[in-house]
Order: C-alpha cells, then sequence, then structure tokens
C-alpha cells in the first residue's frame, strides 16, 4: 500500500493524454469521456496524499510529482481550450508562468534544503480548476446554464488566487531564508 500514492499521481499524469486526446476531436460523446477521465484523474490529486499520509507513505519524490502531475493534468487541457478557443491566452500565460515562477522557488528552496508546504490558496486554486475544466470541455447542459461562462469564471478567479498562493510561496520562501 505504500506505493499506492505514487501509483495515484503518475496515473493523473497518464490519464492527460487520453483526454487531450479524446478533446481533439469536438465530438460530444467523446468530450463526455473526457470529463470522466479528467474528474477521476482530479479526484487522485485527494486521494494520492490521503493515502500517502495514512500509510505513512509521503516521499520526497511524492512531494515533488504531486503538483507536477496538477499542472501537467492542468496546463495541457487548458491548450486544448486554447486551441479551441474557449480559453483566453493571457489565462493560460498567467498559469504558466505562475506555475514556471513557483518552480523556480521550489527548485531553489529544494537546493536550500527547504521544503514548502502546499499552501490553501494553492489548494484552493487547483480545486478550482479542476471544477471549471469539466465544465469548459462540455458543450452547453442545459439551454439556461451557460457551463462554459460559468467554467470561465471560475477559471479566472483562480488565475487570481494562483497569485495570490504563488506571494504566499515567495513570502515563505523568503521568511525561511530570512531574507525578510
Amino acid at each position: 500500500m505504500n506505493k499506492l500514492p505514487l501509483i495515484l499521481t503518475t496515473a493523473r499524469i497518464l490519464v492527460t493524454f487520453p483526454v487531450a486526446y479524446l478533446m481533439t476531436f469536438r465530438v460530444n460523446a467523446l468530450d463526455w469521456v473526457a470529463v470522466v477521465l479528467f474528474i477521476l484523474a482530479s479526484i487522485t490529486d485527494y486521494y494520492d496524499g490521503y493515502f500517502a499520509r495514512k500509510y505513512n507513505a509521503v516521499t520526497n519524490l511524492g512531494k515533488f510529482l504531486d503538483p507536477v502531475a496538477d499542472k501537467i493534468l492542468v496546463s495541457s487541457i487548458l491548450v486544448v481550450l486554447l486551441f479551441h478557443q474557449k480559453v483566453d491566452i493571457w489565462m493560460v500565460i498567467l498559469f504558466v508562468a505562475r506555475d514556471t515562477f513557483i518552480g523556480g522557488i521550489r527548485a531553489a528552496a529544494s537546493a536550500d534544503g527547504l521544503i514548502i508546504p502546499a499552501q490553501t490558496t494553492g489548494k484552493w486554486k487547483a480545486a478550482l480548476q479542476m471544477i471549471a475544466i469539466p465544465f469548459m470541455i462540455v458543450n452547453e447542459l442545459h439551454p439556461s446554464f451557460s457551463n462554459l461562462k460559468f467554467g470561465y469564471g471560475l477559471l479566472w478567479f483562480s488565475v487570481l488566487l494562483s497569485y495570490i498562493s504563488g506571494w504566499d510561496y515567495f513570502k515563505l520562501y523568503l521568511n525561511e531564508k530570512k531574507l525578510i
């Protein structure tokens, strides 16, 4: 059972590719399969951490791969949504820029022997993205409810949270290094 968290994290990465591939066809039935796979992959984000703590299987590799798996899943699907013109290019640029910045902070922290734990705002950001994206993938669910607009609004809110959490990570690193 101590390998289960890493298996779930790896599965989240691997499921990204069929989800993105299915979305390229722009067929409603395939979009629904993509949504189901995306939701299942998103659920692994909770359970890999849960099982790592439950079975005392927290590893440095797991701490590194978990946020990377999230970024691979979300960024890949955002690129496909950008290709389908369902999201703005600036939304994707802001997410990629923030994630690259945080990757640099984590790399610097790791080189300094520090581990910066996930922040609450970052967890909320990831949760909002994983809720919003299925709404963006599928066509309108009902004529009186614009799931595309709902998902789009949630994604922009997650952009805001991503920059708040990015600032939190940066301050934590500076504080740990006694630079502030």
